[in-house]
């Protein structure tokens, strides 16, 4: 189950990925579930259109367990018009697994009809929040169920910024109406990378607009001197610290362990999903009422 901010229990879970899937088949199979798992989280792109096992899977996922949505591709701050025939059959998707919101990234991912198959930043102008509650909007009218937007890690900033980060996101989560999701190891990153605190960040966030958090690992990159947003390895205490920060502020929201490369077995995920799920009860016993 996903538990409301109010709850004292923490809902944990992962993103459902390709090398999982027989796994899991297996495991549903002999009629038992993996263990510490609350709920799923898909990618639509990587299913939707697609029949036959995937869609397979996805329905004997969807008979267990609750499936939140999170795309790759919606560039909400991009300029180009919105493929309305990519958010109808996202519509019909959404309807299909019950997923209660969609969520994807704030930035931009391609232009003049190109896919840049990267997630790259907005700039930090106050057009750009007009342009992105606009698209928000949009979005949200044609699948008919609520949008929120994630924090992206980035190397670079474009432009002469108008506007810190955390001014943009708040501006547009105001303007649009959209919730927030909050990747905390994102944060991490940006500020071991770019030098500012990431609690201070967290802190001057719209808080109360979130509504799930991301955790995922990310490798060092001495030739570049950089930390790089991978989700190819293990969390690191730092950002279970980031991870316990957050919740204490915001209460129970689902938390997702994203891990899209370098997979260990589908057993090894479910146990650091129990370090997330302590950390989460944790912080919710710190939490004031």
């Amino acid at each position: 189950m996903i538990e409301s901010r109010d709850s004292k229990t923490a809902s944990v879970g992962l993103g459902l990925r390709f090398e999982m899937l027989d796994r899991l088949l297996e495991i549903f199979g002999a009629g038992e579930m993996p263990p510490g798992v609350d709920f799923f989280e898909v990618s639509p792109e990587n299913f939707m259109r697609r029949g036959g096992y995937l869609a397979r899977v996805v329905d004997a996922v969807e008979e267990r367990y609750p499936i939140l949505s999170h795309g790759l591709t919606m560039s909400f701050g991009g300029v180009d018009p919105i493929d309305r025939g990519y958010l109808e059959e996202l519509r019909r998707f959404l309807r299909r697994v019950g997923a209660p919101f969609h969520s994807d990234h704030l930035c931009f991912s391609g232009g003049e009809g190109a896919v840049f198959h990267d997630l790259f930043p907005v700039p930090l102008f106050h057009e750009t929040v007009r342009n992105t509650s606009r698209r928000l909007k949009e979005v949200s009218s044609i699948l008919e169920v609520p949008v929120a937007i994630e924090n992206i890690s980035y190397y670079l900033t474009p432009g002469e910024p108008e506007l810190s980060e955390a001014e943009l996101i708040t501006s547009i989560v105001e303007e649009s109406g959209a919730g927030l999701l909050l990747d905390v190891n994102n944060v991490y990153v940006n500020a071991t990378n770019h030098g500012f605190d990431a609690r201070e960040f967290i802190a001057a966030l719209p808080l109360e607009k979130v509504v799930q958090i991301h955790v995922a690992g990310h490798e060092w990159r001495p030739q570049h001197d950089l930390i790089i947003d991978t989700h190819g390895a293990d969390l690191i205490d730092p950002v279970y610290e980031l991870l316990g920060f957050a919740i204490e502020r915001i209460g129970s929201v689902p938390v997702l362990l994203e891990r899209d490369h370098n997979l260990p077995p589908l057993e090894v995920l479910t146990s650091e999903l129990q370090r997330i799920r302590s950390t989460c009860d944790a912080a919710l016993a710190r939490r004031k009422p």
